[in-house]
């Protein structure tokens, strides 16, 4: 097997090195690349995806990445900025899938930003729509009125097909859990997801085993935080599935423990943590690798059809957990404070 990592910026390399140690020690015949993305892509080619870049990753069967962003680069251009690198991975590579689950440990119980009988076994997958929607959808720009005035554009849109698709994903990944599925939309108010909920309603005929509910976005944020234990499957669109992952991440304690895969039709994926680039904290240390770690975990069960070798690594973060170990981001007053590169050596310790 071929893997491309891509360690991106800030916190990125730090992160993908952890990662990339558990994975040489499962799979020592597998093939590990390394390229920029993202801010250190413009450092290096002046393009925050440089066409070297992209080739590898078609080349690949995987991919690992770090994370991308740092405010230096926050007075380039739109086009060149290092976020653009990982909308134009996504599109070009078609991974329309994004699978963030939300999981928390019971060592970190007391780490949530909720009470422990709300959160106790949580067990969440959000299924996200990646490559349409506001994020890609055109027109968009920002333009000048003949008044003088500026206004910003940016367009809502989801052919048929595109939910579609993302809808039998989402069925067939809650026939393997609970089959349970709940459809998160705002069809009252936008045209889009009033469609994407007519095309999910008949896609549930073909799945006669899932139970399929709806809900309205808004509501959607608000039952995550009173009782999020109800949702097993959730599936929506890019920008409303950005928005609950990253909430339903504080109900496992830190963004630093969510791993995400985003998956092609053929289950060829780029892996990555949930959380962002962190320069701020960058170099010293202190960052939690468990989410990219917990990404490789997913390599292995999504596109290397290895789920011995994923439970291996989910087992040894969780004996980690057991032993005591915590970064700074999921630390109590019982625990032992390590650093990313200790937490890292820990996990493959217990490997």
């Amino acid at each position: 097997m071929n893997i491309l990592t891509l360690p991106g910026d800030g916190i990125g390399p730090e992160i993908t090195k952890q990662a990339v140690k558990i994975i040489k020690a499962l799979s020592p015949n597998f093939n590990i690349d390394e390229a920029p993305i993202g801010g250190a892509g413009y450092d290096a080619d002046g393009d925050p995806l440089p066409q070297t870049t992209l080739q590898k990753a078609k080349d690949a069967d995987a991919i690992l990445m770090g994370s991308v962003g740092d405010w230096k680069y926050d007075q380039l251009p739109r086009e060149l900025r290092p976020e653009r690198g990982l909308l134009r991975i996504r599109s070009e590579l078609n991974l329309f899938a994004n699978l963030r689950p939300a999981m928390l440990f019971d060592q970190l119980v007391d780490a949530s930003s909720l009470k422990p009988n709300i959160v106790s076994g949580l067990d969440i997958l959000i299924v996200r729509e990646l490559t349409g929607d506001i994020y890609f959808g055109q027109p968009r720009g920002i333009h000048n009125l003949k008044n003088g005035e500026r206004e910003g554009i940016n367009t809502m849109r989801y052919s048929e097909s595109e939910i579609r698709r993302i809808g039998n994903i989402a069925f067939q990944l809650a026939q393997l859990r609970n089959k349970k599925l709940c459809s998160v939309d705002k069809a009252n108010v936008l045209e889009t997801t009033e469609l994407w909920r007519e095309v999910m309603v008949d896609l549930s005929a073909n799945y006669p085993d899932v139970s399929l509910s709806h809900m309205y976005v808004d509501n959607a944020a608000m039952q995550l935080v009173r009782a999020p234990k109800q949702f097993d499957v959730m599936v929506t669109g890019n920008i409303f599935g950005d928005i609950l992952s990253d909430e339903a991440s504080m109900l496992t304690g830190s963004i630093g423990m969510l791993p995400s895969a985003s998956l092609d039709i053929n289950n060829k994926g780029l892996y990555e943590p949930s959380h962002g680039s962190a320069p701020d904290i960058a170099g010293q240390d202190i960052a939690n690798p468990i989410a990219t770690i917990l990404s490789a975990a997913m390599m292995y069960k999504y596109t290397f059809k290895q789920p011995n070798e994923a439970i291996r690594i989910e087992e040894a973060v969780e004996k980690t957990l057991q032993q005591g170990y915590r970064t700074a981001d999921i630390m109590d007053d019982n625990s032992t404070k390590i650093g990313c590169e200790e937490m890292g050596d820990r996990i493959l310790g217990n490997l």
